[in-house]
Parts: C-alpha cells; structure tokens; sequence
C-alpha cells in the first residue's frame, strides 16, 4: 500500500465538531456534567430536578467513559453545566451546539428555554448570548427523553429489548456527541454547501447567511490548492441566500485533469476562506473545504469522475466497546478510516448509524467512499414516516457537500416496512423517500432499500452470506448468473426485486456478504458468540476469507461488494478486527485478499487499493 504524508495542519482541522464550517474560535464542553435520571417523569422544570451525579458527556450513561454504565430502561434523564464566559464570548452572539442527543432534547440557558430538538443523530443549536448577563455565567440545562421501547424511533442498531441479542447492541441515551460553544457575529455565515459539477469543470456553492445583511454587503469566496489560487472572488448580496457556479481552468489533458480529482487514491482536497465584508470590514470569516469529483451510474456500473469504478467495501457498524454510539475521541475517529484503507477497501457502508462529521472528514481527507445510511425505526406508522423523513432531510443536509459520500441509504433490509411486496402503502414509502433524496441531492445515487425487495433504486443490492466461495461465483459470475439469482433466488430469505421493478441495467453490489465469526480470547471480549458462518481458529478465518474474496474478484457479474464486517460489535464476533481495533490475521494477508487481482482493470482504475 501507498503511504501518503498528510500535512499536520490538515488533521488538526480534524478536531473541529463542523469541518466544513470552521472559525478560529470555539470551545468544548466536553467534561463533567450534573446527572439525574427521572424514570417517573417527577422534573416538569429544571428547578425540580435533584442532581444526585455527575456524567463525562458526551458518552452516553449507558456507556462505562460515561462514568454511569448503567444499561437498564431510562427514558428520561437531565443535564447540568454551568460556564463562565470569556469577555469575546460575550461581546456578540454566541451559539450553543449539540451534535446529537438521542432522542428528543429542550435546552435551557439561566432559566430560558432555548431549544426544543427531535431526532438522535442530527445536530442543532441554540443563540444564548442575549440571555448572559454582567457575570458571564452560563447554566445550561438538557433535558434528553428516549424511550426505550419505542420502535416507531428511527433507532438503528439499539436494541429494544433489555439485554443486546443477536445483531442489535446496547441503548445510547441523551448526549453522544459533542457539545460546544461559539462566539459568532450577528451578520454571519450559518452555512455553506458545496456542488462540484466536474462535467463543466465547475464548483457549485451555495451560502445562508443569517442576522441583518445590510446594503453593499459582500461575500469573497478564495479556493486554493496546494498553494495555487483556483479562484478569488467576490459577489454582491442583498438577501439571505447566494448561489454561484465557480468556473476553474479546465487543464484539458487527462493527466493534469487528474491532479485536481478527488479519488481513493488521491483524495485532493480545495481549501476555501469565505468572507462576509460590510462597509469595508471583514465582519465573519469561516474556513471549509470541496473537492473535485463525481459519482454515478453507467448501465451496471458505479462510477467514480466518469469511469467505471469497482466498490470494495467494508460495513462499519461504529460503535466501542467503553462509549458505544460516541466515538472515544477524534483519533479514533481517523484510525478507523485508516484501518479499512489499510485492510484494502476503498470504500465504507457506516451501517445505521449517522457518524459525527469529523469521521467524514478523514474519509475525505484519507480517501474513502461512503454509503451513508439512516438509522431505522422497526414500525411502519404514520409517526414513524414522519420522524424518519424529517430527521433524514437534515442528515442530507448536513452530509451532502462531504466529497466521500457516494450513495444515500434512507432504509435497509424492509426495516419498518416489513410487508413491502403486498403493502402498497409500504412500497410508496421506499419509493417516495427515493425520489425525496434525488430532490434533495441530485448527484448521487440512491439505494431505496438495502438488501432485498428493490422497488426504487439506481443500485440493485443483495445480501448474501452463502459461506461457501463456489457458491458465491455460480451467483455472480456473469450478468446472466446474476439474472437468475434476481429472478428466481432469495439470498437473504425475501425476494430481490418487488412486482413492478425492472433490475435490467442497473449495478448489481453484494452489499453484505461474509460475516465470518471468530472469537478472540481477550479481557473484555463477549460471553457468547455470534455470527453468519464460524471459523475456529484465525487461520480458518484467513483461509474463509481469502476464499469468499477470491470468488468474488471473479465475478464479472457485480459491481462491487461490501464485507461484514470491520470490527467485532459486542455479541456479534464476526469482524476482521477485535472490538479493540486489533487484526485477527495478519493484515497484509487481509489486503491482499480484499484488493484481489481482477482481469478488467479499467473496472478497478485505482492504483493504490
């Protein structure tokens, strides 16, 4: 494997909880916090609640970082700070951000309420300087309420039931990523999108400015490379939104084409200063970055700027043994991303779970793709439909200018349409969160529902865990083989594709396949194992998987794959890795049976991996 340098400064953005929207100052209130759980719902106000502990936010209580470790039925909990504000975090406005709280949060400032948010993996904030007086001091109060029970609660892989059992793991309560205070001014940038639009030669951006923009007010856009300047401009607003197309000198010849794409294997990034200036001044400033690239579909290919491109992907269910859900800290952020480049993926499906932003900006940095996909609830209700959809719309905002994501996941595996072959009601719903993501991002591809019973999708997917190589390459040898398996086998125990939907000249990717279980004798690993197939010894493991992957870099009949999994993830043992991150064979064996030696080279462009 290639081994880059990756310039210091570069991963020192990498702290910041929004990478594409960062000012030089912010601070974390990452730390100690009062704690009290209020099971019998007795705390109607902030003055009623008896404090009676303290929690290391942002892990959530059930996670022993937490300092609490406490797994059992908590639907509601509360939080305390109080914080003693610097002179410039009271000279203007000064916003309070929550990453995530899972599931419903109201925030309080010196008695106000401030916020009221639903939905447990997208972010929001609150403006709390005009509620600071003389003091600077700065109580602030949550109140986190997360039924345990609840199906109808897009949830992910957060089990129900008290005890973790088969593939679902521990609860996340409240607060579970980070939290954190910025000083802003009143006229200010609130946020930037970026559109790269490669066939033109072109970067699309888009700008929200919030507070008073008043007249002659102007922003400079500055986009650099590497020292070079791509473009320097600046645009006239009279309103809150600007929308512009930044057109870059277009090198013509492919090989000074590619130095400016965005890839696997050279992850370019351009940096961006933006600039609000009024009367003269430079009134905010934020740093963000893009990159130059594209993805797609061409017939039954997934494509990377314009080429077919062949996925090798790994699932990557995200969560630690000691915080769960809440990563342990920004290293391990970018170690996991390291870690699938180093087992030879290009690419990551983070599955059901939406990841705190700063593990996407490794994947950009580094260069991994992503299929980003969104926590399932369990019901199909009116009230489910709802919350899903709101909560994905801002996960799509949130994500959309990240160069790493490729393909949008909205449900998986008929997770809360359990009867979409005979419910019409249930095929509407996948077809109509669908065409909700293509409206919303309009460049990238869509898979309606993973795994099985495609009903709308630009990638046909497939879940299969035949442990068996031969098996495996009589399926998806040649598109014909693949033909038949839609037509007439069920993988996973359900039907590939829904009366009505026409797989013909779409990509075809195995997105789960593997899930061979091997449990490691270490401290901490789980009392029962499980897992798709059982290797009983790392060497079995090795020869499986090197097996599963030969067959599979065989096949001329799929567009990609993805393995499961990445790590161990409590009771399910079935990770290249231990739950630790430790390998369980050596890793440049595993290397090099995931990047495989495959015929049709111009399928696999990437020279690294």
């Amino acid at each position: 494997m290639i081994r880059r340098t990756v310039d210091p400064r570069w991963i020192a953005r990498g702290d910041h909880p929004t990478p594409q929207l960062q000012r030089a100052r912010w601070r974390s209130l990452d730390g100690r916090w009062d704690f009290a759980y209020d099971d019998a719902a007795r705390f109607a106000e902030p003055g009623d609640v008896v404090f009676d502990r303290v929690i290391t936010v942002p892990f959530p209580p059930e996670s022993t970082a937490s300092g609490i470790g406490d797994t059992g039925f908590h639907p509601r909990c509360w939080y305390r700070r109080v914080v003693e504000l610097d002179a410039a975090e009271r000279a203007g406005c000064l916003l309070l951000h929550f990453g995530a709280v899972d599931y419903r949060a109201r925030v309080w400032a010196n008695g106000q309420l401030v916020a009221h948010h639903a939905g447990g993996h997208t972010p929001f904030s609150a403006e709390v300087a005009r509620l600071v007086g003389a003091s600077g001091r700065l109580e602030i109060i949550v109140a986190a309420e997360d039924d345990p029970t609840d199906l109808a609660q897009p949830r992910g892989k957060q089990d129900w039931l008290e005890e973790p059992h088969e593939i679902w793991y521990p609860r996340t309560t409240g607060i579970w990523q980070t939290v954190w205070l910025e000083p802003v001014p009143a006229c200010r940038l609130r946020r930037v999108a970026w559109t790269p639009h490669l066939e033109h030669w072109e970067m699309g951006v888009s700008i929200d400015v919030a507070g008073p923009v008043a007249a002659g007010t102007t922003v400079h856009v500055r986009l650099t490379h590497a020292g070079q300047v791509l473009a320097d401009d600046r645009y006239s607003t009279a309103g809150r939104e600007l929308v512009r197309r930044i057109a870059f000198t277009d090198p013509g010849i492919d090989d000074f084409r590619n130095q400016l794409l965005w890839s696997p294997s050279q992850p370019t990034l351009i940096e961006a200063e933006i600039e609000i200036w009024q009367d003269g001044a430079i009134v905010d400033a934020v740093w963000s970055y893009t990159a130059l690239r594209t993805v797609g579909v061409q017939g039954d290919r997934f494509t990377l700027n314009g080429r077919p491109y062949f996925l090798k992907m790994v699932l990557d269910q995200g969560y630690w043994p000691d915080t769960l859900l809440a990563p342990p800290s920004v290293a391990a952020l970018r170690r996991d991303v390291e870690l699938a480049r180093e087992l030879g993926f290009n690419g990551v499906r983070k599955h059901q779970k939406l990841e705190d932003p700063r593990w996407l900006y490794f994947c950009d940095l580094l260069g991994l793709l992503v299929w980003a996909e969104m926590p399932s609830p369990y019901r199909f209700t009116p009230l489910a439909v709802t919350r899903l959809v709101a909560e994905w719309t801002a996960a799509v905002e949130r994500d959309a200018s990240h160069p790493c994501v490729c393909a949008w996941v909205p449900l998986n595996e008929s997770w809360g349409v359990p009867d979409l072959p005979t419910n019409p009601a249930h095929r509407d719903y996948v077809r109509a969160l669908y065409f909700l993501t293509k409206t919303l991002d309009p460049t990238r591809p869509v898979v309606g529902n993973d795994g099985w019973e495609n009903v709308a999708t630009d990638i046909v997917t497939i879940h299969d865990y035949a442990s068996n190589p031969l098996v495996l390459r009589e399926r998806y040898a040649t598109p014909e083989s693949v033909e038949g398996v839609l037509q007439r086998q069920q993988p996973g125990g359900r039907p590939l594709v829904v009366p009505g939907f026409t797989a013909a000249q779409h990509p075809v990717i195995l997105s789960e396949f593997g899930g061979i279980s091997l449990r490691v004798e270490v401290a901490g690993a789980p009392r029962e194992s499980w897992g798709y197939s059982t290797a009983r010894t790392a060497e079995d493991l090795a020869v499986a998987y090197e097996g599963v992957l030969r067959a599979l870099h065989a096949c001329r009949g799929i567009a990609g794959f993805c393995y499961t999994q990445l790590t161990d993830t409590f009771q399910e043992t079935n990770g290249l890795l231990t739950a630790a991150r430790e390998p369980k064979f050596d890793v440049a064996r595993i290397a090099a049976a995931t990047r495989g030696k495959r015929k049709d080279v111009a399928m696999d462009v990437d020279p690294e991996l």
